[in-house]
């Protein structure tokens, strides 16, 4: 793999750069900037969950410093499609800057329901854009390409450069019969090919996977089987954006004489949107709600749900603690979990699974039945996808560092020669210029966290202390001092959470006391009102004692109390 040397020091107007801040080397976050005589196009704003490691953190999002310090350079940012790993982030960017934003029908309605939830609707200028429409943002031009994807209306991107044609291939496998029957648009992409690629940027997720992904249609005699011969409830778990999977389910629901349920904000949201475009067919008279369950038999209802990661405030979680109002598991219900396990989420689906099960439930899933195939292009596909485009540079994205290497050996196998495969990471900067192809100097990027309404107020510092609390518990050391002489009017009281049982420990806790009264006693009562150093003083010598004593490291709060 080819690390370009060609000096960052000087750029001609006629320079294109490559700036991931995010998607580069991880799963998620995806964010591209394209820049080109002092012009900048945004590709995609995704967030990613937060990781085991991020206790209490909602959402991950990139860091926007480096474009926010060029804000007035911004053109528009153009979306692939509706994930939530490519527009996630959007309504954080959009506070701070007003430009337009492309995306496909459905990918905007998406968006136009995250904007009304952060009040940003009305500030924001939405675009839509099909498939073989060609858009001109000087000094670029971009054509969108249809790709099959597991979400409706994807697009890859083909954008003319001043340095010659740059490929996106956007979220894509190859299903020669989707469900939708919108293919993925081959065509298109090897007329560019044909005509000469500078470089083809394309999905890293699924480089491991041997051979073609299965077609979506193979879900659907899975489903028929189970609507078929079970004589309860069918309760299929899918994520709501994957509408091509749902009108499987819708479909072989009614095949079988079964009522249709949708459950949950975000599968009711996207089920109703999508019907609105025509992209799901429901007939009327097979809809029911949540209050009309009862109404019928339960060998003729199926319901629809989110929560196939066993998130924990989903349904499907809800519904397996038997804390839904609507829905409860009986004996003779089948669950479906159409999905596959996202890492880090097995410890939390097998809990679900074994409450499900402990409630009467038969559970299907894709370890035990084939009853989900992936959105994303597996090897077979992703050869085909270069071999169409035929670039001069061949740059993997949207995928861990070992799937960025892994595609590039692919690549090489199939006859690119090293010095023209790139791997590239978040926050470096790849130029394509008339003296040829290098890196110029880092920018700055990296992960946000965002907790409740706080955006980037969590930070490394507050999250190591958080797993402390998570994994050593806390000690408060309280005591009262005279506000004049420093004298001891109260305490010291220790008091354990998460740390230690106090009734267990009474030595350990009663010579923490006795260190605290220690250093109290070596001060000048004038030094006693130095109440920060002797708090301070107290910390770092409670979590020697306790380490010394039993190995842990709870966080310690001393807490003075003036009188």
């Amino acid at each position: 793999m080819t690390d370009p040397t060609t000096s960052g020091d000087q750029k001609s107007a006629s320079t294109v750069e490559l700036i991931p801040l995010g998607g580069w080397g991880e799963i998620g976050l995806n964010m591209l900037l394209l820049q080109c005589a002092e012009k900048i196009l945004v590709i995609d704003a995704g967030l990613m969950f937060p990781e085991d490691s991020m206790p209490g953190v909602d959402i991950v999002i990139p860091d926007f410093s480096h474009l926010l310090r060029h804000k007035d350079r911004i053109l528009a940012v153009v979306l692939t499609h509706g994930h939530e790993d490519h527009i996630g982030a959007l309504p954080f960017l959009l506070r701070e800057i007003s430009v337009p934003v492309y995306g496909s029908r459905f990918t905007l309605e998406l968006v136009r329901e995250k904007l009304k939830e952060h009040q940003l609707l009305d500030r924001v200028d939405l675009r839509a854009v099909a498939a073989r429409e060609v858009l001109t943002l000087d000094p670029f031009t971009i054509e969108f390409i249809r790709v099959t994807h597991s979400i409706p209306d994807g697009l890859g991107l083909a954008i003319q450069t001043p340095q010659g044609t740059l490929i996106h291939s956007g979220d894509f496998k190859i299903d020669p019969m989707p469900i939708d029957g919108e293919v993925c648009d081959l065509n298109t992409f090897a007329a560019y090919g044909s005509r000469g690629v500078l470089a083809l940027m394309s999905d890293s997720t699924n480089v491991e996977r041997e051979g073609y992904t299965l077609p979506e249609k193979r879900i659907g005699a899975t489903l028929d089987q189970i609507m078929r011969e079970c004589e309860g409830r069918v309760i299929v778990a899918v994520f709501a954006s994957n509408i091509n999977r749902i009108q499987q389910v819708v479909d072989s629901a009614v095949r079988y004489d079964r009522r249709v349920v949708f459950n949950g904000k975000s599968m009711i949201t996207n089920c109703r949107i999508a019907r609105e475009l025509g992209y799901l067919r429901v007939p009327e008279d097979r809809e029911i709600s949540l209050g009309e369950l009862s109404q019928y038999p339960d060998a003729q209802v199926a319901i629809v749900t989110t929560g196939s990661q066993a998130e924990p405030q989903s349904s499907l979680t809800r519904i397996a603690r038997a804390d839904h109002k609507q829905i409860k598991i009986k004996k003779g219900d089948t669950v479906i979990l159409s999905s596959r396990f996202i890492p880090g989420n097995e410890r939390a689906i097998d809990g679900m699974i074994n409450n499900l099960y402990r409630f009467g439930a038969e559970v299907v899933y894709e370890k035990v039945s084939e009853i989900h195939v992936s959105g994303h292009a597996n090897q077979e596909e992703l050869k085909l996808m270069i071999h169409l485009t035929r670039p001069r540079y061949f740059i993997p994205i949207h995928g861990e560092y070992r799937h960025l290497v892994k595609h590039a050996q692919l690549g090489n196998k199939l006859g690119l020669p090293w010095e023209r495969l790139i791997v590239a990471e978040n926050g470096q900067v790849l130029r394509f210029g008339p003296e040829g192809i290098g890196f110029g100097e880092p920018v700055e990027a990296g992960r946000v966290f965002v907790d409740g309404k706080g955006v980037g107020d969590v930070g490394d510092l507050i999250l190591r202390d958080r797993r402390r609390l998570s994994s050593e518990g806390l000690a408060v050391v309280m005591m009262v001092l005279n506000n004049q002489t420093g004298e001891l009017l109260s305490g010291p009281e220790i008091i354990s959470r998460g740390f230690i049982s106090e009734e267990e420990y009474p030595e350990l806790i009663q010579e923490g006391k006795e260190r605290v009264l220690e250093i109290l006693t070596l001060r000048q009562v004038e030094d006693r009102k130095n109440w920060p150093e002797i708090e301070e003083e107290i910390r770092r010598t409670l979590q020697r004692f306790f380490f010394k004593s039993i190995e842990r490291r709870p966080v310690v709060i001393p807490l003075i109390i003036p009188m």
